[in-house]
């Protein structure tokens, strides 16, 4: 085969050097012969340098004057397709900006006494962007003795209302921001008291209202 000029094609140039590539079914020998790269006169500078990827080898050959080439360097006698790597540095710079909220909850003080089965209302103070809170009525074993309810707030407020629960101590009330379980506080510990019983009089005793006889 003789030299086509369809598979020759610069790869890089700069001051006057351009580094080529030519791929070929010609062996080497054939590519070397003086006159092989005549029809690229005008394209080949003396100085330039080609990696010609021929049938039996893959080399680098010099370019003498009138487009004459030199022995070159054999790259690869078996005339695989060379690898040609290219390695860059890339810089990014990444710039976040943050502002902080402070959020806090706040729980209002509950009643003095609590009966069991009274209504016990619980609200608190919400500070930041916090939207949803939990209320839960929990036992000194921090099981909740009834449904968590969750309110909104609004206002920097929020509320709900529980039943108390059965005489006991050891009680308390928590309250968490619904999305963000982190955020949480705690009622001091409070007893639920039974609920007192009426006494009337009767033959000159007073009786519980259940008719029990109360000594005095």
């Amino acid at each position: 085969m003789s030299f086509s000029v369809s598979e020759l094609s610069a790869l890089t140039s700069a001051n006057g050097f351009t580094l080529w590539h030519y791929r070929t079914a010609d062996d080497r020998a054939t590519v070397l012969a003086p006159g092989y790269f005549a029809a690229a006169a005008t394209y080949l500078l003396p100085g330039d340098i080609v990696i010609v990827q021929a049938a039996d080898a893959t080399a680098m050959v010099p370019i003498r004057g009138g487009t004459l080439p030199g022995s070159g360097v054999t790259v690869d006698g078996s005339g695989s397709t060379p690898a040609l790597l290219r390695s860059a540095t890339l810089r990014v710079d990444v710039m976040l900006s943050a502002a902080a909220a402070a959020r806090a909850i706040q729980l209002d003080a509950l009643p003095a006494l609590l009966f069991a089965n009274d209504p016990l209302p619980v609200g608190a103070t919400i500070t930041g962007p916090v939207t949803q809170v939990t209320f839960s009525l929990r036992n000194s074993a921090g099981v909740d003795v009834v449904p968590a309810k969750t309110v909104a707030v609004a206002g920097g407020r929020a509320s709900t209302t529980f039943i108390a629960p059965p005489p006991a101590g050891g009680y308390r009330i928590r309250v968490i921001e619904t999305g963000d379980p982190t955020l949480a506080t705690f009622s001091p510990p409070f007893a639920v008291a039974q609920p007192p019983r009426l006494l009337i009089e009767a033959g000159g005793s007073l009786l519980l209202e259940n008719g029990a006889l109360l000594l005095l």
